[in-house]
């Protein structure tokens, strides 16, 4: 299967691409993963402007050679193409797999409410820089390449999900771009947030009227947490078990997904 990155938001140091193209290669010989050169543009915060990273997205999802596309990482921007890129993916970006998570959620939520593709939420290919990051980035190449279900969030029981950053979410809700999840488990995470501000995001979930419907809410790794003044005073489960109360849908437990090593696939819709 060929395996193309791009990055619709920040730009990848090289050194990413040499390091997950060569475990790629010794682990998953089957596999021939190649790097947009977009992936090393740079525009301000961008791997390249607005345009020249919507055409290296439609480049490779239009492109019937390419088996699945993989995205380099997260950062910011990728929805300021989706107006761009979404009316003019052809047939050949219906029949392959999207992978990423954070800001990427952007881009998955589009597709998934589009029934474009197969969007998941997984590993990245910068995860290759993490401790043990080798065994974080073979979840979503086992999953793509073998179809192995070892690198799957173990919660996953034949009921459709979707899993996404909490931050992206709230941005996402009362758009065009907003998925249909009725009858969904919603896994969520969130990094680098004071729980305040989890805590708001919180409350623009429990009453979105896009979200009526869950089947159930999980929530993933939730890390990096920035201090309060005063301390919050409430835990991360207290805090779920109240909005999902207001949201009038049942709170599931943890997931295993997020921004750290640990993060799990979750293929959007049923695995």
């Amino acid at each position: 299967m060929k395996i193309a990155v791009v990055a619709p938001a920040r730009a990848i140091d090289p050194v990413v691409a040499a390091r997950a193209g060569a475990f790629a290669a010794i682990a998953y010989p089957e596999v021939d993963l190649v790097f947009h050169p977009q992936c090393f543009a740079s525009e301000g915060h961008f791997a390249g402007s607005d345009a020249v990273r919507a055409a290296a997205f439609l480049e490779v999802a239009n492109d019937p050679g390419v088996g699945a596309v993989w995205f380099a990482r997260g950062g910011y921007g990728s929805n300021r193409i989706l107006a761009a890129v979404m009316p003019r993916l052809g047939p050949a970006a219906r029949a392959k797999s999207y992978v990423g998570y954070s800001d990427m959620g952007f881009l998955l939520a589009a597709l998934y409410a589009r029934r474009i593709g197969r969007p998941v939420h997984g590993p990245m290919a910068t995860d290759i820089n993490r401790g043990h990051g080798d065994e974080t980035v073979a979840r979503t190449l086992g999953w793509l390449l073998r179809g192995d279900r070892q690198g799957l969030e173990p919660t996953l029981d034949g009921q459709p999900a979707a899993a996404f950053n909490l931050a992206i979410l709230n941005a996402l809700v009362g758009t065009q771009w907003m998925p249909d999840l009725t009858d969904h488990v919603l896994m969520i995470e969130e990094v680098s947030e004071p729980l305040y501000n989890v805590d708001r995001m919180l409350f623009t979930i429990a009453n979105a009227t896009q979200l009526k419907g869950l089947a159930g809410v999980r929530l993933g790794i939730v890390n990096d947490i920035q201090a309060n003044d005063p301390p919050w005073g409430e835990t991360l489960e207290a805090m779920m078990d109240r909005w999902c109360r207001d949201m009038g849908v049942p709170y599931l437990g943890r997931a295993a997904i997020g921004h750290a090593q640990t993060n799990m696939v979750v293929p959007f819709g049923i695995a």
